[in-house]
């Protein structure tokens, strides 16, 4: 999961849990998503990459870039 890159679905920032769809296992699936860095904020659309994965599906997330 670290190093996948996936788009915002719902809105990721300080006191909310967003949502981001990954491609994984020849699909795309949801997964629960908080931002890396606190304060932080991806607004629905934004390509964002995974840094850290707490199974079974929650990511922390930074900016893609690239």
């Amino acid at each position: 999961m670290v190093g996948l890159r996936g788009k915002v679905t719902g809105r990721v920032g300080p006191g909310l849990v967003g949502e981001v769809m990954i491609r994984v296992r020849g699909g795309s699936e949801a997964f629960l998503a908080y931002p890396v860095t606190p304060g932080e904020s991806f607004e629905p659309g934004r390509l964002v990459t995974v840094v850290e994965y707490q199974a079974p599906r929650t990511v922390y997330v930074q900016a893609a870039f690239g």
